[in-house]
């Protein structure tokens, strides 16, 4: 028998360390299992930029009100919206919707298996496509997300800052990926940055790669990897506008279908710029509420001033009007709810 390199017996150790280690997740087949190409893209696309811990109660009700790819494509646009209404980065809800549409209607419900067909589904990017193909179709494909980079610039301590550091990484971890066990080897990567290799004091005493660990022989584990100095955050300001009848119904408006939190709902709103700029949906005798609500997307802060007026009716053209009752079903995004918190506690 030949014997193992270093980097076979690296990979071997991890899965070793997985076998015993690994996380039970309700999107995960369990040993034994046969994994599920819906759950595995379904619980991929929910993950991106958000917590395994934020993701697991909207994976099961999305489970459990669409069980299948075919079931989700048949759902209505704004019925997707609403359940995911609180998980942030809406974009990623119409490219799931779309993307089960495509699957259904063009791969006959079922998803492509190989990497390059994977990328090019709505919403699918490299790391998406190669943790599709590895761990649901097991295919040799490398995923690389934020706890894997982590991870192997730490093992092979590399030096260079994200996102320069990127390429290396890839290069590195398409060389680790074994042909036997790709999705096991996805996932231990995965599981070793969550719970050992932590961006914050990593636990490497019980790491299964501490005796080869590049950065741990020398003492600089915790302080990578490094990054570019990020550019500061912008602030915006704005009006947002409660417009109630004496009914108990508020307006409500959808947003537009693309840019910034397309396709939800929303309390009407004014422009957001470096001034707030006063443009009420409607007339009426509009009051400011005393306090501001505050929300920070990716690339800049928002803070929104807040307006209240009884109106006895709207046009079709300003909204629809909504029950107070009824608000929480909505899909409101959470800047709105916590608008919605910010009238209602006073």
């Amino acid at each position: 028998m030949a014997e193992q390199g270093p980097e076979n017996e690296a990979v071997a150790a991890l899965l070793r360390w997985y076998d015993g280690a690994r996380r039970i997740l309700p999107w995960r087949a369990l040993p034994g299992e046969v994994p599920d190409p819906y759950r595995v893209w379904l619980s991929e696309i929910m993950l991106q930029q958000t917590t395994v811990a934020v993701v697991g109660d909207y994976f099961r009700r999305f489970v459990a009100r669409w069980p299948t790819v075919a079931a989700l494509a048949d759902a209505a646009l704004e019925e997707v919206l609403k359940e995911w209404a609180g998980l942030g980065y809406y974009a990623r809800a119409r490219n799931l919707h779309a993307c089960a549409q495509k699957v259904a209607t063009e791969y006959n419900r079922q998803f492509p298996e190989n990497y390059e067909e994977l990328k090019r589904l709505p919403g699918i990017g490299p790391y998406t496509a190669g943790a599709i193909a590895a761990i649901a179709f097991h295919k040799k494909a490398v995923a690389v997300d934020g706890n894997v980079e982590r991870v192997l610039i730490r093992y092979y301590n590399i030096g260079a800052p994200l996102p320069d550091a990127k390429p290396e990484v890839r290069r590195r971890a398409e060389a680790l990926v074994p042909g036997d066990r790709p999705g096991d080897f996805a996932q231990a990567l995965m599981d070793l940055g969550a719970m050992v290799c932590t961006p914050r004091s990593p636990r490497c005493d019980l790491c299964p790669w501490e005796a080869t660990c590049a950065a741990r022989a020398t003492g600089v584990a915790a302080e990578l990897p490094r990054r570019r100095a990020k550019p500061a955050r912008p602030t915006c300001h704005g009006f947002v506008y409660w417009a109630e009848r004496d009914d108990g119904t508020v307006l409500l408006r959808q947003r537009p279908a693309r840019g910034l939190l397309g396709g939800m709902t929303e309390f009407p709103t004014g422009p957001w710029g470096e001034k707030a700029v006063d443009e009420p949906p409607l007339p009426a005798r509009w009051r400011d509420l005393p306090g501001t609500v505050e929300h920070t997307f990716t690339h800049f802060h928002l803070i929104l001033r807040v307006k209240r007026a009884k109106i006895a009716a709207a046009p079709a053209s300003a909204g629809r009007l909504v029950a107070v009752a009824d608000l929480a079903g909505e899909a409101l995004p959470s800047l709105m709810r916590k608008v919605m918190r910010h009238v209602l506690k006073g």
